[in-house]
């Protein structure tokens, strides 16, 4: 079966294929393949230190092959596993069967083969294979994604620190605010959110079928083999040559576990990822709509084309393009993080098939986190609209008036102001006769006569520049 963009099932391999390139070799059936190699070579190298006279130290030379083998592993190794498992019906053990082929031409490893995947079960490769494709997920797709949205956002804060605009609560006028504040306000959330993912620890166990060290113990009861497990799953991954240092995995040891790792990990980056989408789900509909009152202009795309009838349209498909795969993310991603920590006794298969979902779920974060920052370079601030707006809503300045009226005493004030802007039109002449009227010191009528909507912004700019 030869699949394309154009008969691939998921649109993420196909009309968005090109976009997802870098996910793709760490999140696919592949990556996995790859990751389960590195754990089983990673076991194997350990064992080979761990002082057994039966298996001794393993040669710079028999080192550096075994990293190759994971360095390199191309599409052409996985067909050949997939060969394997044909027969095996079983996915990990033709992992094992594929390393041992690469063995019989190297008399050190062909001597030593039958310490491959020695004491493990199949979930021992698998949970650490998850987490390190995790790793790879987050560590170059997601945080990157996320970190590109939060430079443009910083920029588009400073730019605009100053400009101001009318607020809307509850879709009516409201007191001003400035652009940049608008922006800084998702800046801050967004960075406070990147950090929750990144600080999410990805949790590993290797200690046989129900969490015990059962087979492990058979064959060296005197041996420490929770320490050795710990030692092989935090040990750093190698940069490069393998030598003769110790060869880890660089994750964080889960010390108790049933036959899989419990998963509450997992649960905790999804939510983590779904909650920083949900933040993104409310700038897009945000930014939707201050293009949809002309606050913002969309730069032009020769050739590109808005409505198959309406020649005029120029719509914000990216945002909206973003709110939807956002929204497809955190379906997933939700039913991820509530699905995965639930097992039944010590273990069943309902999440192995789920698992296979997860760079599905990544995958639409990121399209999602291409789109948005897409849409956000295309912007162009309208001034004139955003200054037109504010110009006619004078009646924003009945808080600072009626704010002012009860510094001095003056008794009834936010029921006069209620009385003579509430559901009306106010102008700048009105709302001055009201001014001059009141019982207050000259100064303070002076200073709320000089006052405009755009002026009555707060430290609005101050916030924007300090995010």
């Amino acid at each position: 079966m030869n699949l394309s963009t154009i008969s691939a099932l998921s649109p993420l391999d196909g009309r968005y294929a090109a976009k997802l390139a870098t996910l793709r070799p760490l999140m696919s059936e592949q990556g996995y393949m790859q990751r389960r190699v590195q754990v089983e070579v990673a076991w194997f190298i350990a064992l080979s230190d761990a002082g057994f006279a039966e298996f001794k130290p393993l040669t710079p030379g028999a080192r550096t092959y075994l990293l190759n083998l994971v360095k390199n592993f191309s599409e052409t190794d996985g067909r050949a596993i997939k060969e394997i498992e044909k027969t095996t019906n079983h996915d990990v053990k033709a992992v094992e069967y594929w390393i041992k082929s690469k063995f019989e031409a190297r008399p050190e490893l062909l001597a030593a083969a039958e310490f491959v995947h020695f004491a493990c079960t199949s979930e021992d490769i698998n949970n650490t294979s998850h987490a390190l494709q995790l790793k790879g997920a987050r560590n170059l797709v997601v945080l990157p994604g996320l970190d590109a949205l939060i430079t443009k956002l910083r920029e588009m804060a400073q730019a605009f620190a100053d400009v101001p605009m009318l607020s809307r609560t509850h879709g009516q006028t409201a007191s001003p605010t400035t652009v940049g504040k608008e922006v800084a306000n998702v800046l801050v959330r967004l960075v406070a959110a990147r950090e929750k993912i990144a600080g999410v620890p990805l949790m590993a166990k290797m200690n046989g079928a129900v969490g015990n060290y059962n087979a492990h113990l058979s064959a060296w009861p005197d041996f420490d083999w929770e320490a050795f497990s710990r030692k092989v799953i935090e040990t750093p991954e190698p940069v490069s040559e393998a030598g003769i240092a110790p060869w880890g995995l660089g994750l964080t040891f889960q010390p108790y576990s049933i036959q899989i790792e419990p998963h509450d990990y997992m649960a905790e980056l999804f939510d983590a990822i779904a909650r920083t989408n949900t933040i993104l789900i409310d700038w897009s509909r945000d930014v939707w709509g201050y293009v949809s009152l002309g606050y913002f202009k969309q730069r032009l795309k020769a050739g590109e084309i808005g409505s198959s009838t309406m020649p005029h349209k120029v719509n914000p498909i990216d945002f909206e393009n973003a709110e939807g795969n956002l929204g497809l993310a955190n379906a997933l991603l939700r039913h991820l993080s509530e699905k995965l920590p639930i097992s039944r006794w010590q273990r069943d298969l309902t999440d192995s098939t789920v698992l296979r979902n997860m760079g599905v779920a990544v995958g639409y974060a990121a399209l999602a986190y291409q789109s948005l920052l897409t849409g956000l370079n295309k912007l162009e601030l309208n001034e004139e609209a955003l200054a037109a707006d504010l110009d006619a809503s004078w009646e924003v300045l009945a808080e600072p008036i009626q704010t002012v009226m009860r510094r001095y005493g003056v008794q009834g004030a936010y029921e006069k102001l209620k009385e003579v802007t509430r559901g009306k039109t106010v102008t700048a002449e009105a709302l001055h006769g009201l001014i001059a009227s009141l019982e207050i010191p000259e100064a303070e009528k002076q200073r709320l006569l000089a006052m405009t909507p755009g002026s009555y912004t707060g430290i609005a700019a101050e916030l924007a520049r300090r995010a």
